[in-house]
């Protein structure tokens, strides 16, 4: 901000004549600006319309109009020099103002919304509106999700993955079978696998005469869940496992090549024998509209090694960049038993036999050869809530049934599902505090159009989840950051480092939102949520105005008094002041 000189250079140089009583005179514009946001607002308050520029004149006379203007101007600037200088100084009724105006522009004048905005310190409600309408929370639902699964199973806990034969490792390094056991560790990468393989080796694994037995039945299955409708091959509708590998995705990548019509170049990434590539695509002109199809259908599941078909056609457009499709399997429990038995192979361990899926056992009349630890529930949500990763959601969710009532220090024996861990989700965080009365919870991840949450829930549940002890900076840390990583990287311009927030997007049912914590330079945290549901237009344009009344939150000065919170959806009309 400029000194009090510096406001009086400015103002001789901006302020006209008939209402200061000044002389002309010619004056060059300034090389410099300092304050112009604030300069811009006293401008507005003074005359419509900027003027040339003027020097004061030191020979006002008594009684002249221009003396007590001169009195008025001088308030007006020691308010905007003792201004903090984040704050464009309107108080509680302009931020009202504006927010409902917000809400009465495309996209989002005929959807239906709801937000709600409470200062962190002390709960007091600052803006509402629908803030008790039930909607469609999209990917919002992995807050309630993060949070629970923190609280239960604490930041440290780490979900394993077991290693099991019927028989201790012999003399020559040798196991007549190998069975590998789910634990529900969400996270699990082609790194992390070859990894485990290496510790096999080390604990003196050479070989495996017979087959590799994947055993995945901690949770419950199909791996989708029936309200998500039509599921197709895209990464985010990858099935959920207690065993699984890269999220259940894989990579496809396609090359033209220079003659036209030769076959494409294309690459599976990992180059796993259950992935069997069957490469239709063709190298077309460049300036074609022809586009490559990648899919995947179910191969063989018996008489011999399970497998997947990835089916790619279509044209490469000639002289194009190489093609990357991220897709998802059908399989997580065969898909990660490959990448393991591609991973022994690579530590040279020889499999003999095939991978397939293991029958009904009793795990205790097996041989415990390893017992691999992934990675921390809080790295697990951290994925999970800056990449709205709708995998490592679902499988905490499951994973609340499956441990629901036991130890964290024993293998669980219950079996994980939606039901139950949707009913454990709402037991933790009852037991925190947030009330989901009125809620409709049916996944993990928000992937359902059937879901339903108020902004207040989200607002209450984001609160909680900022104070606990516990888990509390595990959990805010794990929300992506506006203009910095995550999927808030490339959004809210002017809110960098400053929004910390789960986004959420349901394009084919129009549903927006974002819920999070906005903190202010004047010192304060806002806890906020907003809820779309229904807006018109594209996603992209409800998303740039979903991030406008996140940025209005941040540019608003903070009301020097909030009136108490009296239970009822605050509007413009209640703060707004006459």
């Amino acid at each position: 901000m400029p000194t009090p000189h510096g406001w009086r250079q400015l103002l001789q140089r901006r302020l006209p004549d008939k209402l200061l009583g000044v002389k002309r005179a010619n004056v060059s514009p300034p090389k410099y600006d300092h304050g112009e946001q604030g300069l811009q607002m006293l401008k507005r308050l003074l005359f419509p319309r900027p003027r040339a520029a003027f020097v004061v004149s030191r020979s006002v006379k008594p009684g002249h109009p221009a003396a007590g203007l001169r009195l008025v101007v001088a308030l007006i600037v020691s308010t905007f020099v003792g201004m903090p200088a984040c704050a464009s100084g309107k108080g509680p009724a302009d931020l009202a103002a504006r927010m409902d105006a917000l809400l009465r522009q495309a996209p989002l004048a005929r959807a239906s919304v709801g937000v709600y905005v409470e200062r962190a310190s002390d709960g007091r409600a600052i803006y509402a509106h629908g803030a008790d309408r039930l909607l469609i929370p999209a990917s919002n639902q992995k807050i309630l999700t993060a949070l629970a699964s923190l609280e239960r199973f604490g930041p440290t806990h780490r979900f394993s993955t077991r290693i099991l034969a019927p028989q201790a490792i012999d003399a020559e390094g040798m196991v007549s079978e190998l069975i590998v056991e789910g634990g529900g560790d969400p996270v699990m990468n082609s790194e992390d696998w070859w990894r485990l393989a290496a510790d096999l080796r080390g604990a003196g694994l050479r070989g495996v005469r017979g087959d590799l037995r994947v055993d995945d039945r901690l949770f419950d299955g199909p791996g989708w869940h029936p309200s998500w409708g039509n599921v197709t091959a895209r990464a985010y509708h990858a099935p959920i496992g207690a065993l699984t590998a890269n999220y259940g995705t894989f990579f496809v990548s396609i090359w033209p090549q220079a003659a036209v019509g030769s076959a494409a170049l294309v690459d599976v990434d990992p180059p796993v024998d259950y992935l069997r590539l069957r490469n239709q695509a063709k190298t077309g002109r460049a300036k074609t509209r022809a586009r490559v199809v990648v899919d995947r259908i179910r191969g063989r599941q018996t008489d011999g090694p399970a497998e997947e078909i990835i089916r790619v056609s279509g044209v490469a457009r000639q002289g194009a960049s190489v093609d990357r499709f991220p897709r998802s399997v059908l399989d997580p429990g065969l898909y990660a038993g490959s990448l393991l038995a591609y991973q022994l192979e690579a530590n040279g361990i020889d499999l003999e036999g095939d991978v397939r899926r293991a029958p009904q056992i009793e795990s205790e009349s097996f041989q415990l050869v390893l017992d691999r630890p992934g990675r921390t529930v809080a790295e697990a949500v951290g994925l999970c809530l800056k990449y709205s990763n709708n995998s490592i959601a679902e499988s905490l969710v499951k994973s609340l049934a499956a441990w629901e009532g036991a130890s964290l220090e024993e293998r669980p024996v219950r079996q994980g599902n939606w039901v139950d861990g949707i009913r454990a989700l709402r037991v933790e965080l009852g037991r925190l505090g947030v009330d989901l009365a009125g809620a409709k919870l049916i996944d993990g991840s928000g992937l359902s159009i059937q879901n339903r949450l108020a902004p207040r829930m989200l607002v209450s549940a984001l609160a909680v989840g900022r104070a606990s002890f516990r888990s509390g900076p595990e959990f805010v840390a794990a929300l992506p950051i506006a203009r910095t990583d995550g999927t808030l990287k490339k959004r809210i311009r002017q809110g960098r480092g400053r929004i910390r927030a789960k986004t959420g997007l349901l394009s084919d049912a129009a549903v927006t939102s974002l819920s999070g914590y906005a903190e202010r330079e004047d010192g304060e945290t806002w806890i906020f949520s907003i809820l779309v549901n229904g807006h018109s237009g594209g996603s992209a344009a409800a998303m740039d105005a979903v991030d406008r009344l996140a940025q209005t939150l941040l540019d608003f000065a903070s009301p020097a008094s909030i009136p108490a919170f009296d239970g009822k959806p605050v509007s413009a009309a209640s703060l707004r002041s006459d």
